[in-house]
């Protein structure tokens, strides 16, 4: 399988873990290079946080060796401020610098951040040229369709990027307003591909293996980012990236295979974030996992309730039991 180089650094397949919010926590990107995929990214981190010494975003920026290599995702508005808060945050263990231009959260939109930055070009501009110039390390931008059905421009925004020396683009194909409704428009992907000569990422609507093939063959982009479709499910990187070798479709985890991961995942959850926190964080995980099996709503209600490790793992125990 052809690799993909994101500047200086090389992947070992296309295959990538995007950032969401609430979901790509450090035991989870473990568990999902742990699984093949070929990079991972952080949570989004605000620039302006990193500057005012916010203390969440400690835990946010933490990377383990085992993880890497990891993208680390900033967001903001003003150049200054992202351009020097990425300079300093590429002393850490990070692989590149990715600058988010696609989050449709109304509360970072309402700051002029996120995917609002679409709306200004010129504003992107200035984003990307004052964060190249401060970092050695590769800089990518990931960006939508468009802010909204009436201003597509999604190419527009790539060539930008590209002229001021971004490494790579990611391109979602929703707009802002679609948020995550409605089918991802891959022909954009592929029109960013044939806009730029820097690597394009596809995003949205990668759910299976056949999914991943297929955005590749559809829009010839350089690598795949899988956001949705892996929660509750690392195995889609193994899967995926067994089919795009060998055509094969591998079968789906068993109950004890699914039982097996969540008990590492609550472990690793646990082992950095505290038995409180970690187990509340695991109940989301858990509704994703163990959704569509024999009983799993009566059982997520329950864990939904579990306070400790062993309520936890003796409810996990009956993941998949008839």
């Amino acid at each position: 399988m052809k690799k993909l180089m994101i500047g200086n650094v090389e992947l070992e397949n296309p295959l990538i873990l995007a950032p969401m919010a609430g979901v790509t926590d450090l035991p989870f990107r473990l568990l999902c290079r742990e699984q093949g995929c070929g990079a991972v990214y952080t949570e989004m981190v605000s620039a302006k946080a990193i500057y005012y010494k916010n203390r969440n975003t400690k835990t946010l920026m933490e990377v383990d060796p085992a993880e890497g290599p990891v993208a680390l995702q900033l967001f903001g508005s003003d150049p200054d401020i992202l351009s020097r808060m990425a300079a300093q945050a590429e002393e850490g263990p990070y692989a590149w610098i990715d600058i988010n231009m696609g989050c449709p959260v109304p509360k970072v939109v309402g700051n002029g951040e996120g995917s609002a930055l679409m709306k200004d070009p010129r504003l992107v501009e200035q984003i990307l040229t004052a964060t190249v110039k401060r970092v050695k390390k590769p800089v990518t931008v990931k960006i939508r369709k468009g802010f909204d059905s009436a201003s597509v421009n999604a190419v527009e925004i790539a060539r930008i990027a590209e002229s001021c020396g971004a490494a790579a683009v990611a391109v979602h194909g929703r707009t802002r307003e679609q948020y995550y409704s409605g089918t991802a428009d891959w022909e954009i992907v592929r029109q960013v591909k044939e806009a730029v000569k820097i690597p394009v990422l596809g995003n949205g609507d990668v759910f299976a293996p056949e999914d991943a093939a297929r955005m590749m063959e559809a829009t010839g982009c350089d690598g795949v980012l899988i956001a949705r479709g892996a929660r509750g499910n690392p195995w889609i990187f193994s899967r995926s990236l067994h089919y795009l070798e060998t055509g094969e479709v591998l079968p789906l985890p068993s109950a004890r295979d699914i039982r097996q991961e969540i008990l590492r995942h609550l472990e690793l959850q646990i082992q950095y974030k505290g038995p409180v926190l970690g187990i509340m964080e695991m109940r989301k995980h858990a509704a994703w996992y163990t959704a569509g099996m024999p009983h799993s709503a009566a059982l997520r209600d329950r864990i939904n309730q579990a306070e400790t490790y062993e309520e936890f793992c003796e409810l996990i125990g009956r993941v998949g039991a008839e």
